[in-house]
């Protein structure tokens, strides 16, 4: 029993005593999740985003994916808490986010660099000309690295209760680059505090093991492809006849929410409010 005790006594100062085999509470509580004020979701999720845990919001576009990361910093804007967002690409539009209810007097953007969509689209590693002249990588990979950096720089100072990282449109091959590494520094600043950090992008990248992995667009006659691949959205309602000024008036939609100590996955049906088109 002595050495039992004292392995027990290891483990906990190595902060290796969790399992995963032990099982999450229906739900947690309120000091230790980031509620984002939509009703479906937050039972989905068990009371909300989990503090000190990665998770991950992922889909195809127009699935909501967006909606769901900007509802999340709208509502812990509105209970007083500082939150960032880390825009690899520059494609958070303030006046919009202002409209959809997020204070951003609390938001901390970080711009990343605009790169077209038509050059993401394409694996970083064919694109001619772009290789740096004083450093390894190609262009796009260096706008990944230095959002990655903002982002650890920002958990480390534990500033913001709400990290949001904008992956979505980082082409799946550099998405796929990434090292497991990157998202376990991340885990490791945050743990036991009062950060969450949620991950945006179109398909599964990680989540740690008491975070949560929100997919966007999956029903039962759907779900996820062998590929990773997140399916199409069940429906969205557009606002506005031009690509260039259409706003999503709702988006209803079903996520499928996981975490690795679930033996099931929740499914949820979401409506909410209106933000960006994705």
């Amino acid at each position: 029993m002595a050495g039992k005790a004292a392995v027990e006594a290891l483990l906990r100062d190595r902060k290796l005593d969790r399992t995963l085999t032990s099982t999450l509470p229906d739900r947690l509580g309120e000091d230790a999740v980031s509620p984002l004020d939509t009703e479906a979701l937050d039972r989905g999720l068990a009371g909300g985003l989990p503090r000190g845990q990665v998770s991950e919001v992922v889909g195809p576009a127009s699935s909501g994916r967006t909606s769901v990361a900007w509802t999340a910093l709208a509502a812990a804007t509105r209970r007083g808490e500082s939150v960032a967002l880390i825009d690899t690409f520059d494609r958070f539009d303030p006046p919009t986010a202002h409209a959809c209810g997020m204070d951003l007097s609390k938001l901390l953007w970080v711009r990343g660099q605009a790169v077209s969509k038509t050059s993401g689209a394409i694996d970083p590693a064919w694109l001619p000309g772009v290789r740096a002249v004083t450093g390894p990588g190609t262009f796009i990979e260096r706008v990944i690295d230095r959002a990655i950096k903002s982002l650890n720089l920002v958990v480390q100072s534990g500033v913001c209760t709400l990290v949001v990282i904008d992956l979505i449109d980082l082409p799946a091959t550099a998405l796929r680059r990434l090292p497991a590494s990157t998202w376990f520094r991340v885990e490791r600043a945050i743990e036991g505090s009062d950060t969450a950090v949620l991950i945006l992008a179109s398909m599964p990248v990680a989540r740690s093991a008491g975070g949560r992995s929100i997919v966007m667009g999956d029903s039962p006659a759907r779900g996820t492809t062998p590929g990773n691949e997140c399916s199409p959205p069940a429906s969205v309602i557009w606002k506005g006849d031009h690509d260039r000024s259409r706003r999503l008036a709702g988006v209803s939609s079903q996520a499928g929410i996981t975490a690795a100590r679930w033996a099931h996955a929740a499914r949820v049906d979401v409506s909410t409010t209106v933000f960006n088109a994705v």
